[in-house]
């Protein structure tokens, strides 16, 4: 079992920053990935950015130039640096961790007001 504790969320002004953190405990794989999938009401979840532990990213075409995925792996921390934020970023967060089995934080709510 891998369990994953989300930080960083809250409400930010159109054009701002936050950062998201995501620490993972349990049973950690050698071999995994981390990332951020993000849900707004009404809509399906989507994936927002995902990282290898050779730090390789994958990002949505929506936050590409915007957003920023990076780890610690000595941590087992996944960071999501969120600049240039639009009212179309508001979503609750989630954190997933990827070995074979998938799993998920509890979500944070990321608003950003126009």
């Amino acid at each position: 079992q891998v369990q994953l504790v989300e930080s960083g969320g809250g409400l930010v002004q159109t054009g701002g920053s936050l950062r998201l953190s995501c620490a993972a405990s349990g049973s950690i794989s050698s071999i995994h990935v981390m990332g951020w999938h993000r849900q707004a009401p009404g809509k399906q979840r989507e994936l927002v950015a995902a990282i290898t532990g050779g730090g390789n990213t994958n990002y949505a075409d929506s936050v590409k130039g915007r957003f920023t995925i990076s780890r610690d792996n000595a941590k087992n921390t996944v960071y999501l640096q969120m600049n240039s934020l639009k009212p179309e970023d508001t979503a609750v967060y989630y954190c997933i961790y990827q070995d074979g089995y998938d799993y998920w934080g509890r979500g944070t709510q990321v608003t950003v007001s126009s």
